[in-house]
């Protein structure tokens, strides 16, 4: 699991599903068609920041500042005592964006470089620079410079609309905006029924374990979006299956597996973050390695002879990170049953995790 630090994004429920919040100097996208609740997003994201001591930018390409204020206060978001003091906008259109970000970003990153007080970037929306900009390449570039800026200022939280032809799960015009962002969750409208009609799933989400769910959300007036989740895991939920990992991790050194994969095992224990159980996952991954196809008779006699010569020594999981493999000694077991005397070769099929745990026992 990741131990970076998470600032909050203020919109309720979803930090939960993605290790509390985003990554700092990173850029989050909101993507959805008209009337998802993009702005409000946008909104109550802006507004949190304010409300714990960050600085605000706000860059519109479509409505002004006045505009804005006035919507966030039907919102319950009362954004007019910042203005000019911690929130700051920039209103810019179509073309006129090209100079914002080859000059007025710039020369702000610059001013604020010694400035303590984080800034938290709101562009609300992106969707006119794509359509203004026709020329693929044009456009990755210009964006590779705006997100490339302005997270050097603080998170950034992008909109952009999308339009999506019948049968696209996300609509092409924005997958350049998603390609280039660290973070971004798609806004839908969903026949659920009931009061929860829109959905919110995550895209992507960078150095991020994040829920795979769809989650339905709210607009609640005070409070903003309320995103219908549940924890991802619990802390106790994760340790459920530790023991499964320890075996898997013991059955994989008996068979010779080095100490880069039982590294990797450790790893993938330490972040494990499903509520069902790894065997198979372990199973698959075991079969990618091949510790698990066959294993023959001249194996199983080779490393028989080297524990006999090798004393006893318990697998410290705990020492993996410092560089020093101990592996356990291991008895095979003697049953002639466990040998074939076709024409195979004598060799062991293993089919599954437990025959593998089984058979070194």
């Amino acid at each position: 699991m990741s131990a970076e630090k998470r600032i909050p994004t203020g919109i309720a429920g979803l930090d939960r599903v993605i290790e509390g919040g985003v990554r700092d100097n990173t850029t989050f996208l909101v993507v959805g068609s008209s009337g998802t609740g993009k702005s409000t997003f946008a909104m109550q994201y802006l507004n949190y920041g304010l409300e714990h001591g960050e600085n605000g930018l706000y860059i519109s390409m479509e409505e002004p500042p006045e505009q804005i204020m006035r919507e966030a206060k039907m919102l319950g978001f009362n954004l007019d005592k910042y203005y000019e003091k911690e929130l700051f906008f920039f209103h810019s259109k179509g073309k006129d964006f090209v100079k914002l970000v080859d000059e007025q970003l710039p020369a702000l990153v610059e001013a604020n470089r010694n400035y303590s007080v984080k800034t938290r970037v709101i562009i609300d929306p992106l969707t006119p620079l794509i359509w203004a900009i026709q020329d693929k390449q044009e456009q990755r570039e210009i964006i590779t410079k705006l997100f490339y800026t302005l997270k050097q200022l603080g998170p950034v939280l992008i909109t952009t609309e999308e339009h999506s032809s019948p049968g696209e799960t996300v609509g092409e015009d924005v997958l350049i905006p998603i390609y280039m962002s660290d973070g971004a969750v798609h806004l839908t409208y969903r026949p659920i029924g009931g009061a929860f009609n829109r959905a919110l799933e995550i895209i992507k989400m960078r150095a991020t374990r994040h829920g795979e769910e769809v989650y339905p959300y709210i607009f609640v007036r005070g409070v903003g979006v309320v995103v219908r989740t549940t924890p991802l895991v619990s802390a106790e939920d994760m340790r459920k299956y530790d023991d499964v990992f320890d075996k898997a991790i013991r059955t994989a050194a008996d068979l010779g597996a080095g100490e880069r994969m039982l590294e990797r095992l450790v790893y993938v224990k330490e972040n494990w973050s499903y509520p069902f159980s790894p065997k198979e996952t372990l199973q698959i991954f075991f079969e990618s390695q091949g510790l698990n196809d066959a294993v023959t008779r001249e194996d199983l006699a080779r490393r028989k002879e080297k524990e006999a010569s090798s004393p006893e020594v318990p697998l410290d999981i705990g020492d993996l990170s410092g560089g020093t493999l101990q592996i356990e000694d291991t008895k095979f077991m003697q049953d002639e049953t466990l040998f074939s005397d076709s024409d195979d070769g004598g060799v062991i099929e293993i089919d599954s995790l437990s025959e593998l745990e089984e058979l070194i026992q």
